[in-house]
């Protein structure tokens, strides 16, 4: 009889998706993208965007590798068309 073996899935390594700091995109337009992208209330993404502002970075969530690169992508594509120079990046969480 044939031992069964147990096999571990690694759950997959996470990503936290990090807002930084500039000095030309605006408060509001940060808040917009939290909300739209991130989906977080007014009152969350408003926290996030002073978090940003007051400490140069702030983390906007915490996803699997793939969404994380692709909200990376949403937001910079969203802050490109709007002429804002706002940065995204994802880090090992």
């Amino acid at each position: 009889m044939a031992e069964k073996q147990e096999q571990r899935v690694e759950p997959p390594k996470l990503y936290q998706v990090v807002m930084l700091n500039d000095d030309y995109t605006p408060m509001e337009f940060v808040v917009l993208v939290l909300q739209e992208h991130f989906l977080h209330d007014i009152d969350t993404a408003t926290q996030i965007m002073l978090k940003i502002h007051h400490e140069g970075r702030g983390i906007c969530g915490v996803y699997s590798k793939d969404v994380a690169a692709t909200k990376v992508e949403l937001v910079q594509a969203a802050a490109k068309r709007a002429g804002h120079p706002l940065q995204c990046t994802l880090e090992a969480a």
